[in-house]
C-alpha cells in the first residue's frame, strides 16, 4: 500500500478539516478526538466539498444539505445522503500525515 504525504501534523487544527489533493483525488484530512482521519472530500449526495463543513463527534457535516458522514467509516448518518464516501488509511511519521488512496471502506 503506497502512502502519500498529505500535510504536516502541525498544519492541522482540532476539528478543522483541511482539503488536500493527492494524485488528483480530493481528500479532507481531519484531526479530532486524538486521531487523524482522511475521507473523500466530495459529498456523495451533492458535488460539494466536505472540508467546508463542521466536525463534531467524529462526524463531518456537508454544509449544503446537512448530511453528516462518519470519519471512521464514511457512512452517512442522515438524509439526504444515502451512500457512503470513501475513507483512506492514515499513518503519521514524525510531522508528516501520510494517506493511502487505497480505501478502507
Amino acid at each position: 500500500m503506497a502512502f502519500l504525504r498529505a500535510c504536516g501534523l502541525s498544519e492541522l487544527e482540532e476539528n478543522t478539516p483541511k482539503r488536500v489533493e493527492l494524485d488528483g483525488t480530493p481528500v479532507s484530512v481531519v484531526q479530532t478526538e486524538g486521531e487523524v482521519f482522511a475521507i473523500h472530500d466530495i459529498c456523495s449526495h451533492a458535488n460539494v466539498s466536505l472540508s467546508e463543513g463542521e466536525v463534531e463527534d467524529c462526524q463531518i457535516e456537508c454544509w449544503l444539505h446537512g448530511s453528516s458522514f462518519d470519519l471512521r467509516t464514511g457512512k452517512p448518518s442522515g438524509l439526504p445522503a444515502t451512500r457512503p464516501v470513501p475513507v483512506y488509511p492514515v499513518k503519521i511519521e514524525g510531522d508528516d500525515v501520510l494517506v493511502s488512496l487505497s480505501q478502507e471502506s
